[in-house]
């Protein structure tokens, strides 16, 4: 499409035209994301950056292969998307570009021989709807809760299906009584809110998080929860299921608390 690219992303990229939105080193979870990136490179993580001329960048999508994943999925000899978004201007949504940025995910698993593409949706903030997946031919193969599902294009019908860990009571036993909070510098958005729930937690509700850092895919395939790489637990239940705001958090622990 004219005036648009989508480049290759190699940590030189990154730096250029950023990632999730994040440009400013200076700025908390980019440095992270940086170093998180680094090490991710050599596992055969992929960053596609949609650039426009006009308005430099306004998307991207990162897939890894399947064994590497941060989601408790099982999906070796798949290409694993963890996220795909378009348009932090409106101009560029429902256009199209994210079926292109799709597109070069599957050209790359053909031509690395993988199984397919898998990819976690769910509605709602910080999930791709599954919509652009079964436009390419995806199919839901897996369901885990609260709403997430797991789509795959299989190019070999031989091949065995994806599926989410599952487990799920049994991975919450660990974590008993008190706050919770995992995360993983996979998303960068994870930093500043864990950061300002940490303090209201404390101030207003004089709880001490438990804040577990995922170190890398294994761990994140071991979370609780089906996004893998954020989770808040409180006295043994899930309430956040994905990065929330200080304030989305500040009104779930009031209607706990009531």
């Amino acid at each position: 499409m004219k005036g648009i690219s989508i480049i290759d992303t190699t940590i030189d990229e990154v730096l250029k035209y950023g990632v999730c939105g994040y440009k400013n080193l200076k700025r908390p979870g980019f440095p992270e994301k940086v170093e998180w990136l680094k090490k991710r490179f050599s596992e055969g993580l992929k960053i596609k950056t949609l650039v426009s001329d006009k308005d430099g960048t306004q998307g991207m999508i990162e897939y890894i292969p399947g064994e590497y994943c941060w989601r408790p999925v099982e999906a070796t000899g798949y290409m694993f998307i963890h996220c795909i978004f378009v348009g932090f201007k409106r101009d560029y949504k429902y256009k199209g570009y994210g079926s292109l940025m799709l597109d070069e995910c599957i050209n790359d698993a053909e031509k690395g021989n993988f199984h397919g593409v898998a990819a976690v949706t769910r509605k709602g903030s910080f999930m791709a709807g599954k919509e652009v997946f079964i436009k390419k031919g995806f199919e839901v193969v897996d369901t885990a809760p609260s709403d997430f599902e797991l789509l795959v294009k299989k190019f070999d019908q031989n091949a065995p299906v994806p599926k989410f860990k599952g487990n799920w009571e049994e991975r919450l036993k660990k974590y008993g009584k008190g706050l919770t909070i995992i995360r993983a510098d996979q998303c960068p958005y994870t930093i500043k809110n864990v950061n300002e729930i940490s303090k209201t937690a404390k101030d207003v509700y004089g709880l001490t998080p438990n804040i577990v850092n995922l170190k890398n895919a294994k761990e994140a395939q071991d979370s609780p929860c089906a996004f893998g790489i954020f989770c808040i637990i409180y006295n043994g239940k899930i309430i956040a299921e994905h990065p929330i705001s200080n304030t989305r958090f500040s009104n779930i622990m009031n209607k706990i608390k009531q």
